[in-house]
């Protein structure tokens, strides 16, 4: 089936709309590798004595949630309730981060500190001369590369154990930053919704309820280039094998969604932006979260994966990490079907 049709959309929507509707019914736990995206601007003055470098006048720092706590706060501003589970460090950016999910509601109880671990920061300096546009010079990094403390670990898997009957999915979400150990995987897979994003290592998510990986993820997980439909098909029935998954979503970026089930023929969804697209960086976090709502509020795979790609057609015209709302998805539905995008 080739979900491509503007009439068959048009069908679709009262019941999509009455998903949409249901968003802030869900309950939701988030397990993620918790990272803030700090971003310092300046205006150029002049080229430094010291070393042949700018010198930049400080005028702003903003900082939003990245990685996995970009999916927490796509989540909660999709209007659902969440518990968000992962590690900051003993800083102000793991101050700065709690205290931005607090102001959305979000409950912070299940996020831990590691005194002896940075919270993940990724800081973008840019710069621009009078009057001109903003240009990034360079990224900082901060992180570490080693496992948190077993005792941690531990305090995650028991908190995602205490917790897993009061929630209506939990989302892990994955980027490869020391979280996901093995026992905080086993309790969150004991959800019988469980969604995963995850950049790589998807076979220690056995059995999870949904896979949500990128054209590049999918790549690394057969260990082959995914170039023509043919590729994209054995993709995603050698994914399925891989993962013990119920189903796999294959995010294609302009090339659409497939959808790869068990049971049943594969399924593929359009892009609903193919030309107003500025930054994909957090898209995938989008998808997962409007998709899990809509799962939860009893929609098929399929209904909430077009509305996982509805979101994700917001959020990449915009700049940065970024999230959208239940409204701004009724009203990009209601455009879409008056344009002549799926005619």
């Amino acid at each position: 089936m080739t979900f491509s049709f503007h009439d068959q959309l048009e069908q679709t929507r009262p019941r999509l709309q009455d998903l949409m509707g249901q968003y802030q019914q869900a309950n939701i736990l988030v397990v993620g590798d918790l990272t803030v995206d700090e971003f310092l601007t300046g205006e150029v003055e002049r080229l430094s004595r010291e070393a042949p470098v700018l010198i930049l006048r400080h005028e702003s720092t903003r900082q939003v949630p990245g990685g996995g706590a970009n999916a927490v706060y796509n989540v909660a501003k999709l209007g659902a309730k969440v518990k968000a589970v992962g590690l900051v460090g003993d800083d102000s950016q793991g101050v700065a981060l709690k205290r931005i999910f607090e102001a959305v509601g979000i409950d912070t109880s299940g996020i831990f500190t590691d005194p002896d671990r940075p919270t993940v920061t990724k800081t973008r300096i840019s710069g621009h001369a009078r009057q001109s546009v903003t240009q990034q010079i360079v990224r900082i990094d901060r992180k570490s590369d080693a496992w948190p403390p077993t005792h941690l670990q531990a305090q995650m898997a028991e908190y995602i154990k205490a917790h897993l009957e009061t929630v209506d999915a939990v989302i892990c979400s994955d980027y490869g930053d020391g979280v996901f150990s093995a026992p905080v995987i086993q309790a969150a897979l004991a959800h019988h919704y469980a969604i995963v994003d995850a950049q790589q290592g998807l076979a220690r998510y056995q059995k999870a309820h949904l896979f949500t990986p990128n054209l590049p993820e999918a790549e690394a997980a057969v260990g082959y280039r995914i170039k023509t439909s043919a590729d994209v098909l054995q993709a995603g029935r050698d994914l399925l094998e891989l993962t013990q998954a119920q189903r796999i979503l294959i995010t294609r970026g302009e090339d659409g969604m497939s959808l790869f089930s068990r049971d049943g023929e594969p399924e593929h969804i359009p892009a609903f932006n193919r030309t107003d697209v500025f930054d994909v960086t957090g898209a995938g976090d989008t998808v997962v979260a409007a998709l899990t709502l809509a799962l939860v509020a009893g929609g098929s795979f399929l209904e909430a994966s077009i509305l996982g790609n509805l979101a994700a057609s917001i959020v990449v015209r915009q700049f940065g990490t970024a999230t959208t709302s239940a409204t701004e998805m009724e009203t990009t539905l209601h455009n879409l079907l008056g344009s002549e995008l799926l005619r």
